[in-house]
């Protein structure tokens, strides 16, 4: 019998601390949708790639190859003209 008791007390206690630790219902469902970005993907112009990646520190040659541009097209984006041509 005080088998009995203890699981019962046992199972009480895990009950309560399962309640304590897991989250809210509400809260379960923002973390999944926080985790699911599916929903939240951002598409950037290459003029806009073109300035990220100059902002970043990138030389213009850097970015024309990793973006498979022209270094005139990237010029061109960012307003760099070129002199003596």
């Amino acid at each position: 019998m005080s088998n009995a008791i203890s699981s019962a007390l046992l199972t009480g206690a895990a009950a309560a601390d399962s309640r304590a630790t897991a989250p809210a219902q509400p809260e379960r469902e923002a973390e999944q949708r926080a985790s699911d970005n599916s929903g939240d993907t951002v598409t950037l112009t290459v003029a806009q790639q073109v300035y990220q990646l100059y902002n970043k520190g990138q030389e213009v040659s850097q970015i024309a190859t990793t973006l498979s541009l022209p270094v005139r097209s990237v010029n061109n984006y960012l307003g760099i003209t070129q002199s003596g041509a």
